[in-house]
């Protein structure tokens, strides 16, 4: 059990006996009376998303959930299947249950299944991926220097904000938690 201040994006906590993901939170200070948590929490099994509020002083049961290392295998409509290196069983999710990861998705990537009751509901990705750049504007010659971007679409269609001397084919490392571009990458 946590305090309800300590609640943060990401974090699983078990709410009316059920299992949620919180999505978003903001403490929230009225000018009358306590501080409360303002939450965003999606339900694992439906998907559904709902607010929440909680005092401050409310206590929260944080669920920590089982990891495993897996590899991203393919894309089959809209399922996506991994493999456990160590055992080689597969496992499919559905892209509503990946949400926001699906653009971090490319073939091979090692990265670890998130497991409740031995049931997978979730993926944490790497904190970086490497893709490749496939569509963005040519560099201008001389504007190396200018803090202007341009957007650049990835191998898995991720559009990303790139410096200008981004150029089609190059291969850059982006941050998940962010979809921001971090360098270049020599390959």
């Amino acid at each position: 059990m946590i305090q309800a201040t300590q609640v943060r994006k990401g974090m699983y906590i078990r709410h009316d006996n059920d299992l949620y993901r919180v999505v978003a939170t903001e403490h929230v200070t009225p000018g009358k009376g306590r501080g409360m948590v303002q939450a965003k929490i999606r339900h694992i099994r439906s998907g559904s998303i709902m607010d929440h509020r909680f005092r401050s002083g409310d206590r929260v049961d944080r669920i920590v959930l089982e990891e495993r290392e897996m590899e991203f295998l393919y894309k089959d409509g809209d399922t996506y299947h991994f493999m456990n290196g160590e055992t080689y069983e597969q496992t499919a999710l559905s892209g509503e249950t990946l949400g926001d990861t699906v653009p971090y998705l490319i073939a091979n990537i090692k990265l670890k299944v998130q497991l409740f009751e031995g049931s997978p509901i979730g993926i944490n990705p790497p904190l970086t991926v490497e893709m490749e750049v496939v569509e963005t504007e040519p560099a201008i010659k001389g504007s190396t220097v200018s803090n202007v971007g341009k957007p650049a679409t990835m191998e898995t269609g991720l559009i990303v904000q790139v410096p200008p001397f981004i150029n089609q084919g190059d291969v850059i490392r982006i941050d998940t938690s962010s979809g921001s571009y971090v360098e270049r990458v020599s390959r």
